[in-house]
């Protein structure tokens, strides 16, 4: 069952300093939700909810790494215990590693699983749990269904094909796409909507904190220069895929690609596989 209306709605959005994690705090919050933004930058999440208040009924900021299971434990039991159980929950922390796989290192593998596949799994774990432990402690009137929530897990275009140039990018982010699947059949009983919504080049500061491998100090401050730059003129804002998150609550949507590239090249992973693992054999540009 959809979530139609934002008004009186508790709303978690990690990775919420800046970037997609506070368009998508300022979207939910224009809708009417109270917003808890997380990040590891807590005065970039007391900045959002400053703005937030300015749109709607404001919230509160957390500091919290969401690669670290015990921040996010004491991080839900907070919520739940200040607040309330969250309405709506949205996993958006994400870093970017760029590099070819044998350029990169363990300690950069144990970063990004941590932050864009473990910090997806904690948030859907222990807020989902409480979602779950609502509906089942509150009466079920036939005319009046109990919502459970919604889970949105913010993946990527690149979750639906392979890259030489971001593999371990691609990994994490297929990874989320598969396990929001799998947890929307789960919770699905319990009136629990999960989407995965999947953009395509956004003009975030993902690539100016990227995790550069390989090559030299040069070399990364150029190829750096360059994504930015590609962002800019890309000229996708991160406004726009709040506003396809917002739609995805509201409809319930299982799978959202976003701009022109996410559903090419989602429409690309289904009808011709071949291709992507094509295209992936293209040297990235030096």
């Amino acid at each position: 069952m959809p979530l139609a209306h934002f008004d009186g709605a508790l709303a978690v959005v990690t990775g919420a300093g800046g970037g997609l994690g506070r368009a998508v705090a300022l979207a939910l919050a224009e809708q009417g939700a109270s917003v808890l933004a997380a990040d590891i930058d807590l005065p970039a999440a007391e900045r959002t909810v400053t703005l937030a208040k300015t749109l709607g009924p404001g919230g509160a900021a957390y500091e919290v790494d969401v690669a670290d299971r015990a921040a996010m434990e004491t991080f839900a039991a907070e919520v739940r215990e200040a607040h309330r159980v969250p309405d709506i929950v949205v996993n958006n922390a994400g870093i970017a590693v760029s590099g070819s796989f044998m350029d990169t290192g363990v300690e950069d593998w144990e970063r990004i699983l941590g932050v864009n596949l473990w910090g997806v799994v904690h948030g859907s774990r222990l807020f989902g749990k409480q979602m779950v432990d609502r509906v089942t402690a509150l009466p079920n009137k036939p005319d009046k269904p109990n919502f459970g929530g919604h889970i949105v897990n913010i993946a990527s275009a690149a979750a639906f094909t392979p890259s030489r140039a971001l593999p371990a990018y691609c990994t994490t982010k297929s990874a989320v796409l598969m396990l929001s699947q799998s947890l929307r059949a789960e919770l699905a009983g319990h009136r629990i909507g999960v989407s995965a919504v999947c953009p395509g080049f956004t003009d975030t500061g993902i690539v100016r904190n990227a995790t550069l491998v390989g090559g030299d100090a040069a070399g990364h401050a150029r190829l750096r220069e360059r994504g930015q730059k590609a962002l800019r003129m890309r000229g996708y804002p991160p406004e726009k895929v709040a506003e396809r998150v917002v739609d995805a609550i509201i409809k319930n949507r299982a799978v959202v690609p976003v701009n022109v590239e996410g559903h090419l090249l989602h429409a690309l992973s289904r009808i011709s596989p071949g291709a992507t693992r094509l295209i992936a054999r293209i040297p990235a540009p030096r």
